[in-house]
């Protein structure tokens, strides 16, 4: 039974972390939800993160500002570098370091302040294998982490790591949201949406988000530039 239990979602405004969120709560899980300004390039999938947790009613929603963008490194933190409109091999320039493990860290330190002892976090393997921050070692290793780490670990209390879209296409996910109710009209996946969630339609992240819908037979609602 889950009825009554705190649970804090990694919520990015995007179709991958709306889904999970609508999952959490179809779970029976009372859900707080944290975004991350880190430095990205846009703002408005943090606009959707904040739409998308007042439609889903969570708990409390908070937008935790940082600045990844001062390292740089990757073309979602960095101006110098573009954003890649073909298909990309290996670890993609897309990739933020250490990014997954830094929000990570954030949620678990909530999670310690507000005695919620389960974690949702959207990554997916399948769609997006090139990222190593998510992994199922990568997460099993957090997990392991955590228990060391936190108060709540050593006494007993460990808190667990749950990534319930890690092995699901992109397909299955768009289908799993839209049982759910996911309105993904007011979701924002583009690496370089204008100010108002408009999409380029080219980048990695619009590929798969084009895909998993036509796939789906489902109609896209996403707003393109072209």
């Amino acid at each position: 039974m889950t009825q009554g239990k705190k649970a804090i979602v990694l919520l990015s405004g995007g179709l991958d972390s709306s889904t999970l969120l609508a999952l959490a709560i179809d779970q029976g899980y009372d859900c707080y939800t944290i975004s991350f300004d880190y430095g990205q390039r846009h703002n408005a999938e943090l606009t959707a993160s904040t739409k998308i947790a007042e439609l889903f009613g969570v708990n409390e929603h908070r937008v935790i500002k940082l600045s990844l963008s001062e390292f740089g490194g990757s073309a979602l933190t960095d101006n110098s570098i573009s954003v890649p409109e073909t298909r990309s091999e290996g670890i993609p320039i897309t990739y933020v370091p250490a990014r997954n493990t830094i929000f990570l860290s954030y949620a678990l330190a909530w999670s310690e302040v507000i005695n919620a002892y389960h974690i949702f976090i959207g990554v997916n393997a399948v769609d997006y294998s090139g990222y190593p921050d998510c992994r199922p070692e990568y997460i099993n290793a957090f997990q392991e982490m955590a228990k060391l780490a936190t108060k709540a670990g050593v006494e007993g209390q460990a808190v667990e790591i749950h990534t319930p879209l890690i092995n699901l296409s992109k397909t299955d996910i768009i289908r799993t949201g839209t049982r759910l109710g996911v309105d993904y009209s007011q979701t924002v996946s583009c690496y370089q949406a204008d100010h108002q969630g408009y999409a380029c339609g080219k980048c990695d992240s619009c590929f798969h988000r084009k895909e998993g819908f036509r796939e789906a037979g489902i109609p896209d609602p996403t707003i393109y530039w072209d």
